[in-house]
């Protein structure tokens, strides 16, 4: 199913002209938080509803907390064996993990409007790896089982915070000596990019950042799949490859899953910082 995994995967770009609250579930604004934010936010979501309010956060984006709740409903697909609802969530999972890993969807200056630099967020997650894919290793091996993907999600976003001086001060840096932008004829169109010589230059200065990062969310896609399907009991996926449930299965099996999620709710909050 690589195939439409693949194609599915802008889905949540898509929907974020057309669901009204798409659009948070892409970035966080740490910033908007304070210093230190991102070590002090709450890991939780319901933590972070307590203390902030629902449409504040969403205000500044909420891509860690959706991670864990895109990953929770997989979980839940597996549980139910439904075959289009698992491969919509991995295409979906995908995403959003590969959003938390490009440092200026942690920043409220996520496109350098603010330092005098826009058009730098195409530039890091679209142009350079135009250029340059060719010359990067996506051989990250084996997934790996989670033991808390909520921390997992604030792990990957801390990681890219940190990154987000040297992508801005490096161009910044680079841009006060060297031309930015050329002119490339793509179909039949001339248009304005950040020029081949220009870009070989910011893409040296950032050290293999972007492999790392391009890197990093292939295996966190593939170790949050791989943990839904652990923690869903490992059913048996070669047996849904040719299978459709029928409606009354899928109905039986959701109430099914209803009676284990007010089983789990008594015996402990699985959304509790021990879980």
């Amino acid at each position: 199913n690589i195939e439409f995994i693949t194609e599915a995967a802008v889905n949540p770009d898509r929907r974020r002209y057309a669901v009204v609250d798409e659009a948070p579930r892409h970035y966080i604004d740490l910033d908007d938080y304070g210093d230190s934010a991102v070590y002090k936010l709450p890991r939780y979501w319901n933590q972070a509803v307590e203390k902030f309010g629902e449409d504040s956060l969403k205000a500044k984006g909420i891509v860690p907390w959706h991670i864990y709740r895109v990953y929770q409903q997989l979980k839940e697909a597996f549980l139910l064996n439904d075959p289009d609802r698992i491969l919509r969530l991995s295409a979906d999972l995908g995403h959003y993990v590969a959003d938390a890993h490009v440092p200026l969807h942690t920043t409220k200056n996520y496109d350098g409007q603010l330092t005098n630099q826009v058009g730098i967020h195409g530039f890091w997650e679209s142009r350079l790896p135009e250029l340059f894919y060719e010359q990067y290793d996506f051989y990250v091996g084996p997934a790996m089982y989670l033991p808390n993907v909520q921390q997992t999600a604030w792990d990957i976003i801390v990681q890219s915070h940190l990154a987000v001086d040297s992508v801005l001060q490096f161009e910044k840096q680079l841009a006060s000596a060297n031309e930015r932008f050329s002119f490339e004829t793509k179909g039949k169109q001339t248009v304005k990019v950040y020029g081949q010589e220009y870009s070989q230059k910011y893409h040296r200065m950032l050290n293999g950042m972007v492999e790392r990062q391009f890197r990093n969310s292939i295996k966190q896609t593939g170790n949050i799949w791989y943990t839904a399907w652990v923690d869903a009991g490992q059913p048996d996926l070669k047996r849904l490859i040719d299978y459709k449930p029928s409606e009354q299965e899928l109905e039986k099996r959701k109430q099914e899953l209803l009676l284990w999620r007010e089983q789990t709710v008594k015996s402990r909050n699985h959304e509790s910082t021990e879980n």
